[in-house]
């Protein structure tokens, strides 16, 4: 930080120093709210990127061979620093991508679960003996870290996003090289100092900050590494599968979503209209599994979309140190124009505005649309902003094959009574998730997250982390 102005200045952090961009170029982050300038990040080069994974290269013989032990200790080292930082955690969530502070919260909570959740997978490496065919001989598999693990974060949830996938990569012996979203930079910076402070060798960890669009592909593509695992957008995402295709690099994304939810006739809604509001209004709609389409069916649709729309009059917009405070701003201007986009694209079109549409600064209402047609853009296309459309349906039948009617396939939601009909749901929604009589916002550090078609490619979480980031060596002793 500036002692003069008091403006952070953030810096790489590689082999366990404090870096600037190897030309000295730098670049401005905003506070979302109001777009001020929360901080100067070091803009990172493809010399910083080499750095980076110089260090993480020379640092993993090593590493690999570090007991589960330490390695365990490090990542419950990590938690409790990050319980003693937690107003600095929660702050930068806050002021560098405007989470309101029940979100800031959440994220901190869960970022605590996923460390603690990865310390418990250092003792879960495992292989297994094998039956062989030849007579007095041991078969069994091991498994073994890959190496240099890429880990590539959004600006939406950056510490659930850290803390899951640079403590599972750390945990099964990888070491890492991070390239946080240049909308989040600060809050990956402070996670490099909790990790320093807890004794992870220099080099374990790297975090090069700066534009993905300039320096991502030379990460990806780098020789290098041999993991790559992105959260982001569907275009973006697949720009990198074709180059870990190419270079046969394995890897996880996890990427957009147009995610469904049928609400049917025998639903309580009063049960359900909190957990519809939360599984689109939370961060403003800025989230992959967000539900941005209710398939509602017709004998209760007026009612779902009149209580809707009271909903939508009431969700707090103040300040976002309120716990009351629901909606966040959007992130950026391109964003913002996006939503707008898709709000005056829908009512040009004929749809029906049934709440919302307005702004308040960077924040947009929460809206609720009506009578959405094919020829609208947000009907297929993913808004990110706290947007939802809502249409009638007259049969279970027709929302499934409507939520079907997609190329995205990450979350996933019904409500109904009838177990029948939620498990006939669960086995043919083409996503990879799938909630019952909950919303599809939903995570948790062991379970496998991940989506299908447009929505990614493999899944996270400890075991699926586990599984991804270590290879299997078939070993034999002839006895």
């Amino acid at each position: 930080m500036d002692g003069q102005t008091g403006m952070k200045t953030l810096k790489h952090f590689i082999d366990g120093q404090w870096l600037s961009a190897s030309d000295a170029g730098t670049f401005e982050v905003l506070n979302p709210l109001d777009d001020s300038l929360y901080a100067t990040a070091a803009k990172g080069t493809a010399a910083d990127i080499q750095s980076a994974v110089a260090a993480a290269r020379a640092a993993f013989p090593s590493f690999k061979e570090t007991t589960p032990t330490e390695r365990e200790r490090w990542l419950l080292r990590i938690a409790e620093i990050m319980e003693a930082r937690q107003k600095d955690l929660v702050d930068c969530l806050i002021d560098e991508i405007g989470s309101p502070v029940q979100k800031a919260m959440f994220e901190f909570t869960k970022g605590l679960t996923m460390i603690r959740a990865a310390a418990g997978l250092c003792r879960n490496v495992r292989g297994e003996t094998i039956p062989s065919d030849r007579a007095s001989t041991l078969s069994m598999s091991i498994r073994e870290p890959l190496g240099v693990v890429a880990v590539i974060t959004p600006f939406n949830v950056p510490l659930i996003k850290t803390t899951r996938l640079v403590a599972n990569a750390l945990a099964v012996g990888n070491t890492v090289v991070h390239l946080p979203s240049e909308m989040a930079p600060h809050l990956s910076l402070i996670f490099a100092e909790i990790v320093a402070a807890a004794g992870v060798p220099a080099g374990a960890y790297n975090v090069v900050t700066g534009m993905g669009a300039e320096i991502g592909d030379d990460l990806t593509s780098h020789s290098d590494v041999n993991f790559v695992t992105f959260t982001g957008s569907t275009v973006v995402g697949q720009h990198i599968n074709e180059i870990c295709a190419k270079n046969k690099t394995p890897s996880t994304l996890e990427l957009g979503g147009k995610s469904p939810t049928v609400v049917l006739a025998d639903a309580d809604l009063d049960k359900v209209m909190p957990l519809a509001a939360r599984s689109i209004f939370m961060f403003a709609g800025q989230a992959c599994i967000g539900s941005s389409r209710f398939y509602v069916e017709r004998p209760i649709y007026e009612e779902f979309v009149k209580r809707f729309t009271m909903i939508c009059s009431k969700v707090g917009m103040g300040d976002l140190r309120d716990p009351n405070t629901v909606i966040a701003p959007i992130i950026s201007d391109r964003q913002r124009q996006r939503v707008k986009d898709h709000i005056a694209d829908a009512v040009a079109k004929g749809a029906t505005l049934a709440a919302g549409g307005e702004w308040e600064g960077n924040r947009c209402q929460p809206t609720l649309l009506t009578d959405v047609s094919e020829e609208m853009i947000l009907c297929r296309s993913e808004t990110f902003g706290p947007v939802t459309s809502i249409y009638p349906i007259d049969s279970y039948e027709e929302g499934l094959e409507k939520a079907n009617d997609t190329e995205y396939g990450l979350s996933s939601a019904i409500f109904t009574k009838d177990i029948d009909k939620a498990f006939h749901f669960a086995r043919n929604i083409g996503a990879g998730m799938c909630h019952i009589n909950g919303p599809t916002i939903h995570d948790e550090a062991h379970v496998p997250f991940g989506g299908n078609g447009e929505s990614g490619v493999g899944r996270e979480g400890t075991d699926a982390d586990m599984e991804a980031m270590t290879e299997l060596k078939w070993v034999t002793v002839q006895l």
